[in-house]
Order: C-alpha cells, then sequence, then structure tokens
C-alpha cells in the first residue's frame, strides 16, 4: 500500500488523485499496456472524467501471448484491432470490489458490457477474490484490485481479456 492507502502497482505508488493514464505510465508492470493505449489513442480518453473501470493487463500477461501478436497489434493497419481489444479492458463506472460483492448473483457473478461492447463477468468468491471472464472463455485473476484513481478505478490482471 502506498502512503494514501491505495495498492501500489509493480512497487510504484498509485496515487488516487491522478488520473487512470497518469497512473499507469507510473507503473514498471504496465508498460506494454501503456504503448498500446498510446499506439490506438485512447490515452486522451482515458484521461476523461469517466469514470471508468479498467482491467490493466500485466507486461507478462502481453508476453504470454502468442509469438508476434503485440507486434502485430501496435501496427498501425491493425489500430482497429488494437482499439477492440482494448476497450474489452474498460468497463463504464467505478465497479469496486465491494461494488461487484454488492452486486453479485447467488453465484458470485456481476455480468458487465464493456466499451468495446463486448461481454465481461466478474466473479467474487468467498475468499475476497475476483476473477473475470472474457468472451473467449478466459479466467484471469485480479492481482492487484481498487487501484483508486481520479476517473475511476484500476484492477490489475494477470491476462490479457479477448472479445470473441
Amino acid at each position: 500500500m502506498g502512503a494514501d492507502g491505495n495498492p501500489t502497482v509493480g512497487g510504484a505508488p498509485m496515487m488516487a488523485d491522478m488520473n487512470i493514464i497518469e497512473n499507469a505510465v507510473n507503473s514498471p508492470i504496465n508498460t506494454t499496456l501503456v504503448a498500446a493505449v498510446q499506439a490506438a489513442g485512447l490515452a486522451e480518453t482515458l484521461q476523461g472524467d469517466g469514470p471508468f473501470t479498467v482491467f490493466a493487463p500485466t507486461d507478462d500477461a502481453f508476453a504470454a501471448l502468442p509469438a508476434g501478436t503485440v507486434e502485430s497489434l501496435l501496427q498501425p493497419e491493425n489500430r482497429a484491432t488494437l482499439t477492440k481489444v482494448l476497450t474489452a479492458h474498460v468497463v463504464p463506472g467505478t465497479w469496486t470490489s465491494q461494488a461487484f460483492m454488492d452486486a453479485a448473483d447467488s453465484e458470485g457473478f456481476v455480468h458487465m458490457e464493456t466499451v468495446s461492447g463486448d461481454a465481461l463477468s466478474a466473479q467474487v468468491k468467498s475468499s475476497g477474490n475476483v476473477y473475470i471472464f472474457d468472451e473467449s472463455g478466459n479466467v484471469r485473476d485480479v492481482v492487484t484490485a481498487d487501484v483508486m484513481q481520479s476517473n475511476g478505478v484500476i484492477h490489475v490482471v494477470d491476462g490479457v481479456l479477448l472479445p470473441e
């Protein structure tokens, strides 16, 4: 935890009075995400008022994709695909772990629509752990939850969420 009680990400303090992009650029484990957001032209949007909930894959999550995937997505001719993948990680509103618990159905699930129009589901376990399910059937662990931002919240996830 940082001095203000906000979780650190990759050892870097995350400031609740800074926006999603301002904090993300300070995270040493989200450099690929920042590069992708910049390549897709989404930085200005994620600096806006929001609020947004961002499921932020780590550099290791991007590295786990098939060889050449990230490099291909970062090519200018693939900007639309990159934008689709990135916006499948963003949900309107501020979804904290507590909000997930409060909204969960009897099996612990909350179903959400991303900015891209794709579906995500969060499952909250009795242990408090949160898992994110994407449309492709992948299940990702929220490894750092509730990183509060001036325009929303970030949850660091251990995998890239893929739209169908």
